[in-house]
């Protein structure tokens, strides 16, 4: 059994997977396994892979496996999952890259602390520009309860440090189910799974590790195109919301999970020019059906936690709704 295997999904990313993989060779070990998911990439992406492949085996075990159709990032993640044998797991974008020696920092991390799983710092490239951007938790090198990492609703916490690649983990959390994204998903894939990982693990711990690469503002990127593929953020909190609500610990949790996606709605809604016209519509009508689905006694009191612009706009849109529902 590999000691670690690293997941690293590919799509159309012809002018940074070189990096990436320059940067998985500077990491190799003969006990890592780099597991290498081709999305079904329309560029150069498959015959860089092809080339990686010859080159990473002089140092490492590596898998490449193929799409034979474009699933997205979660469906390759999970593929990724199917193929790994390792002890530990983690994962890296196809754009994004690793210090030299991070991976063997991440092991040593989680085998001396023993917990479930190890969360990391890592720096945020844009341009030449580089920014450290922190895990929103205090205690460090300390194994602590991931459940009681959620809270307090009202402060960004380790739930809003949704970022897979910024840690490692056990494969026991494969085999009990925890590191599975939900399939399909093309944006905020993330966010079901760090909500389920930090509701029922048993354990995890954050270390100021900052060998993880994160490079925005690439046009390619989901972040950096306004079509109908991001409105897959309500379908993700969606989830998150009906799991959180049948947790023996709702009454807690639910505020904290409604005011984050109350949040992210407004935050779209207040950026409607990066959307195209149609894309724009089915926001606000999407937006609007999922205000309508939450628990009306707790959004009130979600509403009156938030600040006045973004708690304005929810109230309007909440009053449509109530309107609309009246008038019909």
């Amino acid at each position: 059994m590999p000691k670690l295997s690293v997941i690293v999904p590919f799509y159309n990313v012809q002018q940074y997977a070189p990096d990436t993989l320059r940067s998985l060779r500077l990491n190799a070990r003969q006990d890592f396994e780099f597991v290498l998911v081709d999305d079904k990439s329309k560029d150069e992406t498959p015959a860089i892979l092809e080339r990686a492949v010859e080159e990473l085996s002089e140092v490492a075990q590596v898998r490449l496996v193929r799409h034979k159709e474009n699933g997205g990032l979660a469906t390759a993640r999970n593929t990724g999952l199917d193929t790994a044998q390792g002890e530990y797991l983690t994962f890296l974008d196809g754009d994004d890259w690793l210090a030299p020696g991070h991976l063997s920092e991440l092991v040593s991390a989680i085998e001396g602390l023993g917990c479930d799983f190890v969360r990391t710092d890592h720096v945020q490239a844009t341009a030449r520009a580089r920014s450290v951007h922190r895990v929103p938790v205090g205690r460090r090198n300390e194994v602590l309860n991931p459940r009681e990492a959620i809270l307090p609703a009202d402060r960004s916490t380790s739930v809003d440090y949704a970022f897979a690649w910024a840690g490692v983990y056990h494969r026991r959390l494969l085999d009990q189910g925890l590191l599975r994204f939900t399939d399909g998903l093309r944006t905020a894939e993330d966010r079901p799974w760090i909500w389920k990982l930090h509701r029922e693990a048993e354990s995890f711990a954050v270390v100021g590790l900052l060998g993880v690469f994160y490079r925005r503002g690439v046009a390619s990127s989901l972040t950096q195109i306004g079509d109908a593929r991001q409105l897959d953020f309500i379908r993700a909190f969606d989830q998150v919301i009906e799991e959180t609500a049948a947790d023996p610990d709702a009454d807690r949790l639910l505020p904290k999970a409604m005011r984050t996606y109350c949040a992210i709605i407004a935050h779209h809604l207040s950026d409607e020019s990066k959307w195209e016209p149609s894309v724009a519509r089915q926001l606000r009508a999407m937006s609007a059906a999922a205000i309508k689905r939450m628990p009306q006694d707790v959004l009130g009191d979600v509403l009156d936690t938030m600040d006045l612009q973004r708690s304005a706009k929810l109230r309007r849109l909440r009053r449509r709704v109530t309107t609309a529902k009246a008038a019909s």
